[in-house]
C-alpha cells in the first residue's frame, strides 16, 4: 500500500489551495509530509501550517524535501495526537474561524471528532478536506466481501460519509481521486 496522498488528489489539493490562497492552515496527520509539502508550496510565503502527528520519525523522512523546497518556515510541527491540540486551540477564542484550510488524513475513527472541532476553527467559506473516504472502494462493497481486519474501518468510513453528507453546515463534494477526497466548504 502507498501510504501518502495520491498524486491526483495532491494536484486537486494544490489547485484548491491556489484558489483559496490560505494564510493559516492545519493538517491533521502528517506521516512523511507529502501533503504537508504540497500545502506549504501552495500557500503564500507568509502562510502558516500547524501540522499535527504523534510520529515525529515519519515526519523527519520528508523533512529534507521540505527544507530543500525552502518552505520549512511555514510549518509548525507538533508531535501530538490531534484531538488534545485541537481542543487547546478551541480554548482560545482568537482561534475561532481563524483557519482558512484544513486537511485530515489521520486515524479514520476520529474523522467526525476532527470535523466537529475544525468546524469551529475553520472560517465560514474555508475548506476542510478529508482523505481516504472511499477506503479502497470498500465503502461500496458488501461487508462479507471486505477482509475481516478491515471491516471496522469500513464501517467507520461509511458512518463518517453518511454524517458529513447530512451536515447542513457544509457544502461538499467527493472527488474519486486517490482513495477518495471529500472536500467541504464551511457554510455556517
Amino acid at each position: 500500500n502507498f501510504l501518502a496522498s495520491s498524486p491526483d488528489a495532491g494536484q486537486l489539493m494544490a489547485l484548491l489551495l491556489k484558489l483559496l490562497n490560505p494564510k493559516k492552515t492545519i493538517e491533521v496527520g502528517v506521516f512523511t509530509g507529502y501533503s504537508l509539502l504540497l500545502t506549504a508550496l501552495n500557500i503564500p510565503d507568509d502562510g502558516k501550517i500547524i501540522a499535527l502527528d504523534p510520529d515525529r520519525n515519519s515526519y523527519e523522512i520528508g523533512l529534507p524535501f521540505i527544507k530543500k523546497a525552502g518552505v520549512e518556515h511555514k510549518i509548525q510541527f507538533l508531535q501530538s495526537p490531534a484531538l488534545p491540540v485541537l481542543d487547546k486551540l478551541l480554548k482560545d477564542p482568537a482561534n475561532d474561524g481563524s483557519f482558512d484550510f484544513a486537511f485530515v488524513d489521520a486515524d479514520k475513527n476520529n474523522y467526525w471528532n476532527y470535523h466537529e472541532r475544525l468546524m469551529k476553527l475553520v472560517r465560514i467559506g474555508g475548506i476542510i478536506a478529508y482523505d481516504d473516504t472511499l477506503w479502497g472502494g470498500m465503502v461500496a462493497m458488501a461487508e462479507e466481501e471486505v477482509p475481516e481486519d478491515k471491516r471496522e474501518w469500513r464501517k467507520q468510513a461509511i458512518a463518517f460519509n453518511k454524517a458529513i453528507a447530512a451536515d447542513s453546515r457544509v457544502e461538499l463534494t467527493l472527488a474519486s481521486v486517490g482513495d477518495g477526497l471529500t472536500i467541504c466548504r464551511r457554510l455556517l
